[in-house]
């Protein structure tokens, strides 16, 4: 069957008669009991935001070949996939053939997927890393699928950096369906809420002190599901204007249990081990390293490009009946950032 067959015999398939279905109407979400007395935990991770956007390049450095996969800023594990292929790319461009033993440094979101995206393609792969999830500053994350946060600047965004950022984008968010239905949920599709005390048309803040970002969502809306105006009633909060919308989510505990659990199911091998000076990559066994250090770049490389970007994620004693995201868009009247996941 030829496939514009298949998809019109899909569509005949799907089109029932409208009394035949019965769409309730959405129910308007449990209010989240959002209380100072209700914290239990506040963490700060260091996002490792470069103006010029992720560095991924080799060099022939101590008679290796060293893979350099960091500076994603707050993109980390959204474009984690993405950028993985690329590095992989440039190890595949450095001779080196499937079933060579290559090293990843680094245990953070980039790290993981570098190394099982290597694995996948057939090498033998050694992580060296000083510390192990949740002691990362991947761990911290807020868990969106944000691939356009604090990824570079606006002046570096050129036509051509940011169609290959789109390309990462794409691949990663392809890759991420695949861990969809896991039964400790790493990935999942929520709904989300955007509230704002003023009409979404006004312009929107941005960070304090903090450069010009590009607004690169436009390029991946088709993504995800447009967002839907909501009438008073159809949610729980006091602003008047609201937006649903329907955002891809990780469950950051979750998917740093997967990630190692099935690179030590095909063969991969996790050593404690510090880096102090670049020599220090120099003395490791294999031939090829790809170095994924994050912030850990700028002290290891006296890399200056690199601009450590913090950001504060408070804990809530969960709710199991609340499982959305809630954005605050400030507009030019607050100093607030436009898009603050509570």
């Amino acid at each position: 069957m030829q496939r514009r067959h298949l998809l019109a015999a899909g569509s005949a398939t799907l089109a029932l008669p409208a009394r035949a279905v019965d769409f309730a109407a959405p129910r308007a979400p449990a209010a989240m009991r959002a209380s100072v007395d209700r914290l239990i935990d506040i963490t700060v991770g260091i996002r490792p935001f470069r103006a010029q956007g992720p560095r991924i390049e080799a060099e022939r450095r101590f008679g290796k070949t060293l893979v350099h996969h960091y500076g994603h800023g707050g993109s980390g594990w959204s474009l984690c996939w993405g950028s993985a292929q690329r590095a992989l790319a440039l190890v595949q461009a450095a001779g080196l053939r499937p079933g060579a033993r290559i090293a990843v440094v680094g245990c953070g979101a980039i790290g993981l997927a570098t190394a099982r995206t290597a694995q996948q393609a057939g090498y033998k792969v050694r992580l060296y890393a000083k510390d192990r999830p949740p002691r990362v500053h991947s761990s911290a994350a807020t868990g969106l699928w944000t691939p356009d946060s604090r990824i570079v600047t606006s002046e570096h965004a050129s036509e051509a950096w940011t169609a290959d950022w789109e390309a990462m984008a794409r691949a990663s968010f392809k890759v991420h369906q695949s861990y969809l239905g896991l039964p400790s949920g790493p990935v999942e599709w929520h709904d989300g809420f955007v509230v704002a005390d003023e009409g979404f048309d006004q312009p929107v803040a941005g960070h304090v002190g903090e450069p010009d970002y590009p607004d690169l969502h436009p390029r991946v809306a088709d993504l995800r599901p447009r967002g839907q105006a909501l009438a008073a009633g159809e949610h729980p909060f006091r602003l008047s204007h609201v937006r649903r919308f329907t955002q891809l989510v990780f469950n950051i505990p979750a998917y740093q249990r997967q990630l190692p659990d099935d690179f030590a199911r095909d063969g991969g091998e996790l050593v404690q081990r510090e880096f102090h000076r670049p020599h220090d990559l120099g003395t490791l066994p294999e031939r090829l390293v790809i170095n994924c250090t994050g912030d850990g770049a700028r002290k290891l490389l006296g890399d200056p490009s690199l601009t450590p970007v913090r950001g504060q994620t408070a804990r809530l004693i969960p709710q199991q009946e609340v499982d959305y995201a809630v954005i605050y868009a400030a507009r030019t009247s607050s100093p607030c950032r436009a898009a603050t996941a509570c």
